[in-house]
């Protein structure tokens, strides 16, 4: 019977999977939701399985040959030790299940293994190093208490700024304007529009924070000023472990580029591959019998 492999990378605005044969070859992919068990541990559950749903049909196989097909799942939030334990025991069907954070299938994917480092940033941020056994990662706090420079972060940011010069007691930007045109609000309405917001919701405003801090607004210059030199900071650290090479991904990486310092952009190398990729090379790792046990994977990892 034919074996496969499942890559699969979940985060805050989409999970996608990439289905290969025994070869190596990519047969099938798929693309789903949300799949960070910070917001949620059941639609991360649904958008997993929706994504291995879609990359099963993309292959034209059917949901039985999941007995024989062996995942690498890198997930947002697993870190958590609590959240760990609860995708683990998820009864998933897969002939095996190898569990990580999807920085560190990133990792893999961006270097085409496990050695270097990745900062990303996208709807969440994050950074993940591994050099000569030593596996760290920094950040990865989750919307409510970090993710730092990431759209989440952008967008609840340019929103707290609108609400202050709205009570004249911060300064005037153009946000205000966009925020209204977008979302057709102001004053206490944008509350009510946003207060349950998730951070998914928040990071659709980004483009809009880059886009006035390009046209010269102070106060959209300074929110992208600071995302920015969090991650020259990140970055800073994280060669402090000597990575052979090092990578910024994620929905916000060329938006950043123009913003980060010459230091870091002389010293950043283009990703190889996608993270779901990444979590292919992962699970074969594993299979081989490669590096630590899944179980460590939320050991020692967060400053």
């Amino acid at each position: 019977m034919q074996t496969y492999f499942l890559g699969i990378d979940g985060g805050g605005s989409k999970c996608r999977a990439s289905l290969s044969a025994e070869d190596g070859s990519i047969i099938g992919r798929g693309i789903s939701g949300s799949a960070n068990p910070f917001q949620s541990i059941d639609r991360t559950i649904e958008s997993v399985t929706a994504s291995v749903a879609a990359a099963l049909e993309d292959a034209g196989l059917n949901e039985g040959q999941l007995r024989y097909t062996h995942a690498g799942v890198g997930l947002a939030g697993v870190n958590m030790p609590s959240f760990y334990r609860k995708i683990a025991d998820w009864p998933h069907g897969f002939a095996s299940m190898h569990l990580t954070t999807d920085l560190e299938v990133a990792c893999y994917g961006a270097h085409g293994g496990p050695h270097g480092a990745v900062m990303v940033a996208g709807t969440g941020s994050g950074a993940f190093v591994s050099v000569n056994g030593q596996r760290r990662i920094y950040g990865a706090h989750g919307f409510t208490l970090g993710d730092t420079a990431s759209g989440a972060w952008l967008g609840h940011k340019a929103v707290r700024a609108v609400l202050r010069a709205e009570d004249g007691l911060g300064p005037s930007t153009a946000l205000s304007a966009v925020f209204a045109e977008t979302a057709g609000k102001r004053g206490v309405n944008i509350i009510e529009r946003m207060m349950t917001s998730t951070p998914r919701d928040f990071a659709t405003l980004a483009p809009a924070v880059f886009d006035a801090a390009a046209d010269g607004d102070a106060v959209a210059g300074d929110i992208v000023a600071g995302g920015a030199s969090y991650l020259d900071r990140v970055a800073r650290r994280l060669w402090e472990y000597d990575p052979p090479r090092m990578s910024l991904l994620g929905g916000l990486r060329e938006r950043y580029a123009n913003h980060l310092s010459g230091t870091t952009l002389e010293r950043l190398s283009p990703p190889a591959e996608q993270p779901e990729v990444g979590a292919l090379l992962y699970v074969r790792s594993r299979i081989r019998g490669d590096n630590r046990h899944d179980a460590d994977v939320s050991a020692g990892f967060s400053e």
